[in-house]
C-alpha cells in the first residue's frame, strides 16, 4: 500500500499581483456540488464570495460521510475554498432583509434552490434586479427554471440517467454505469461559471445584468457529445464500448505480467508505430489489421494477439518503450497511486492550507491557469456562520447594536456565539 502524500504547505502567489476577479462581490446561496463548484472557481480567481447557509447544519455537503477534519467533510472542503461564510434563516424577516441589501450591493448572485423558493423569499431575479440593475443573477437547476419539468427534483445521476449519457457508460454486455465522480454536477458548475462571465463581458458593453440558467439536464444531454449527434445523423442508437470507443482493439486496458496501461492508438499512423517500432510484428499492421475499418472488424482477433503480447513483459517495460516512440499510454492507476505520481508532485497540484478547526486541511489546485493574474492564495472553506459578523460589519456596515438585535430575533441561528468570529 502506498502512503498518504505528504502535502506541502503552499507557496504564496506574488505580492502586489493582480487577480482576474478582483473588487467582485458574489453572494453565494448554493449548496451541494454544482453551484459550490462553480463559485469556487470564482473566488480562485479573486471576486469576493459571500456564502449563505442556513444555521440549522448549513450545506448538505458538510455531513457527506466520504472522510472529515474537525467535522468538515471532504465533499465540502473540497468545494467551498475562498469564501466568506455566513449564518441566516431565511424564513425570518430580518434575515431577508440583510440578504436582499447584500444582493443589492453584489455584481453576482448564484443560487440553486428548488423551484419557487428564492420567489417565496422575494429574493428571485424579477424582485431584485430593479434594485440592482447590473446584477448578474445564476440559477443552477435540475431542469430549467421555466416549463413542465421546472418543479421536477433532480440530481446527478438521475439526469445522467435521463439524457442517455449514463446508457454510453460501462460495457456492452454489462448495464449502464453512472460515473464515480458526480461529472454532470461539476461540468454544471464549469457551464454555469461561464456563463456568468460571459454575462459579466456583456455588461461591459451593454451597461445592464441579466438572469443567466443553466440545467444539469441540458449539460448531461449535451455531453453525450459526437454519440448523440451520430443518432441524430443515422439514427441508430449508440451503445456502451467499455473502454474501447468504437470498439477499436488498439484503444483500450491491456495487462502487462504485473499491472493494467491504457493505450490509445486511435489512428493508422498510431497502430502502425505501435506494431511495428515497439511489438515488432509488422505483419499486424497489413491484411486484415491494415486500416481501422478491417481492424474494428477483426477486433476479437487483434485483440486476443495485442493481449498475448503484452502479458510477456512488466508493464513499465512497455510503457517506456511506448513514450519512447511517442505513442500515447498511461498507467492504469487508482486513485491513491495517481496522487503519489510523479506527475502530480511535477504539477505541484496538492498542498495544504491553514483551517481554523482543523489545523490543516489538503488542498487540490485549481486546473486553471491563468498568466499575469493567477489564482489567490486558497482559505480553507469556512466554518458555519464563521464570518456572519465580520459580513455585516465590513460589507454592510451593521454596528454592534444592529448585530444582536439581529441575533435576538433569531436571524443567524446559535451559529453567531459558536463561531471565531464572535470576538
Amino acid at each position: 500500500m502506498t502512503a498518504r502524500p505528504q502535502l506541502p504547505d503552499r507557496a504564496p502567489r506574488t505580492k502586489g499581483a493582480p487577480t482576474a476577479l478582483d473588487g467582485l462581490l458574489v453572494v453565494d446561496f448554493t449548496r451541494v456540488v454544482a453551484g459550490p463548484a462553480c463559485t469556487q472557481t470564482l473566488g480562485d480567481f479573486g471576486a469576493e464570495v459571500i456564502k449563505i447557509e442556513n444555521p440549522d447544519g448549513g450545506d448538505d455537503t458538510r455531513s457527506y460521510e466520504h472522510a472529515d477534519l474537525a467535522g468538515e467533510s471532504a465533499a465540502f472542503i473540497n468545494l467551498n475554498r475562498n469564501k466568506r461564510g455566513i449564518a441566516l434563516d431565511l424564513t425570518k424577516p430580518e434575515a431577508r432583509d440583510v440578504a436582499r441589501e447584500l444582493i443589492a450591493r453584489a455584481d453576482v448572485v448564484v443560487e440553486n434552490f428548488s423551484a419557487g423558493v428564492m420567489k417565496k423569499y422575494g429574493l428571485d431575479y424579477a424582485s431584485v434586479a430593479p434594485s440592482n440593475p447590473r446584477l448578474v443573477y445564476c440559477s443552477i437547476s435540475a431542469y430549467g427554471r421555466q416549463g413542465p419539468f421546472a418543479s421536477r427534483p433532480g440530481f446527478d445521476p438521475i439526469t445522467q440517467a435521463e439524457s442517455g449519457f449514463m446508457s454510453l457508460n460501462g460495457f456492452p454486455d454489462g448495464p449502464p454505469v453512472r460515473t464515480g465522480p458526480p461529472a454532470v454536477d461539476m461540468m454544471t458548475g464549469m457551464s454555469a461559471c461561464n456563463a456568468i462571465l460571459l454575462a459579466l463581458f456583456a455588461r461591459e458593453r451593454l451597461g445592464r445584468g441579466q438572469h443567466v440558467e443553466v440545467a444539469l439536464f441540458d449539460v448531461a444531454l449535451a455531453m453525450t457529445q459526437f454519440y448523440g449527434m451520430a443518432y441524430l445523423m443515422t439514427g441508430a442508437n449508440p451503445s456502451r464500448q467499455g473502454n474501447s470507443p468504437n470498439g477499436s482493439p488498439s484503444v483500450g486496458v491491456y495487462h502487462a505480467s504485473d499491472a493494467p496501461f491504457y493505450i490509445a492508438c486511435a489512428n493508422d499512423r498510431l497502430y502502425r508505430r505501435l506494431v511495428i517500432e515497439v511489438l515488432g510484428r509488422p505483419d499486424l499492421a497489413s491484411g486484415e489489421f491494415g486500416d481501422r475499418r478491417s481492424r474494428t472488424a477483426n477486433k476479437e482477433k487483434l485483440r486476443a494477439i495485442l493481449a498475448g503480447i503484452f502479458a510477456h513483459d512488466l508493464r513499465e517495460n512497455w510503457v517506456v518503450k511506448m513514450k519512447t516512440t511517442n505513442i500515447p499510454v498511461g498507467f492504469l492507476r487508482t486513485v491513491e497511486e495517481a496522487f503519489n505520481s510523479p506527475e502530480v508532485r511535477a504539477r505541484h497540484r496538492l498542498s495544504q492550507i491553514p483551517h481554523p478547526a482543523a489545523g490543516f486541511v489538503p488542498n487540490i489546485e485549481t486546473p486553471l491557469h491563468l498568466g499575469l493574474t493567477s489564482v489567490v492564495d486558497p482559505v480553507a472553506a469556512p466554518l458555519l456562520g464563521e464570518h456572519t459578523r465580520e459580513v455585516l460589519r465590513k460589507t454592510l456596515g451593521y454596528d454592534d447594536a444592529r448585530i444582536v438585535v439581529l441575533a435576538e430575533a433569531g436571524v443567524f441561528g446559535k451559529t453567531l456565539s459558536n463561531t471565531a468570529d464572535v470576538a
